[in-house]
């Protein structure tokens, strides 16, 4: 393992976070500072508690969720288009390294990002509502696979993308979507018995309702199904990305 290789891509990756710092950091914290008292002013007032959490602190782990899935997509996505379309992407794929290096370097930078962005959304949130977490390491493992998977899709839409309209093509008209659907702001059983159904068919759920579950021990899908999932998903978006590697897929064109 080319350990130098893949500390040079994070470092570059890192430092171009830092050069765009009031998007990439404060934008995320602000949207979500607004969600808060919108969604607390607005609905809060409405709804006192939902499973025996207060309103406020039901909707953080969505949130979080919101950020990270939005984030992770927008940062590794980005990260590997650039080189792709000032065609310094030849210089990484010519150099003596592998393209599990490459991807842990571009991968690794971007759930980084999005876990420091994940981790200050919840620091945010604990200036609005009482927070509590029941199982920390559980919380520190779904942020950790969600920000991975999800930055290995960006990864996906960096290579399928040809121009900068469909980077953020899946993010606004696919993920964001489903996060709204999947139970962020409610919990599944407050709806009709037919669209919870539905609901079962969105992914996004399951990553919500684990990560709920490491804060306040309440999930609209069991624990060890959410766990399944996300694994699943972390193991389709790697098989995926090793085929476009591998097939030279929009990489050696």
């Amino acid at each position: 393992m080319n350990w130098h290789a893949v500390r040079v891509i994070y470092k570059f990756e890192m430092l171009r976070a830092w050069h765009t710092l009031l998007q990439t950091i404060l934008s995320p914290v602000i949207s979500t500072s607004l969600y808060f008292v919108v969604f607390g002013a607005a609905i809060g007032s409405r709804i006192e508690q939902v499973e025996g959490v207060s309103y406020g602190a039901f909707i953080v782990p969505g949130l979080i969720m919101l950020s990270l899935l939005t984030q992770s997509i927008s940062n590794a996505s980005f990260g590997i288009y650039f080189p792709r379309f000032t065609g310094t992407i030849y210089e990484v794929l010519s150099a003596p390294i592998s393209f599990y290096e490459i991807l842990l370097g571009y991968v690794g930078a971007a759930a980084s990002k999005s876990l420091i962005i994940g981790t200050i959304i919840l620091v945010t949130a604990g200036f609005f509502v009482e927070l509590r977490i029941a199982h920390p390491l559980w919380m520190l493992a779904f942020l950790i696979l969600t920000c991975v998977s999800f930055s290995l899709l960006g990864f996906i839409i960096g290579i399928w993308a040809d121009s900068f309209e469909k980077l953020q093509l899946i993010p606004l008209l696919v993920i964001t979507p489903l996060v709204f659907l999947g139970g962020s702001f409610y919990s599944v059983e407050m709806l009709p018995p037919a669209w919870q159904t539905v609901t079962l068919f969105n992914p996004v759920l399951y990553l919500i309702s684990g990560f709920r579950w490491s804060f306040f021990e309440v999930a609209d899908v069991s624990v060890g199904l959410s766990l399944f999932m996300i694994l699943l998903f972390l193991a389709i978006c790697s098989a995926i990305v090793w085929w476009m590697f591998k097939s030279g897929y929009r990489l050696k064109q």
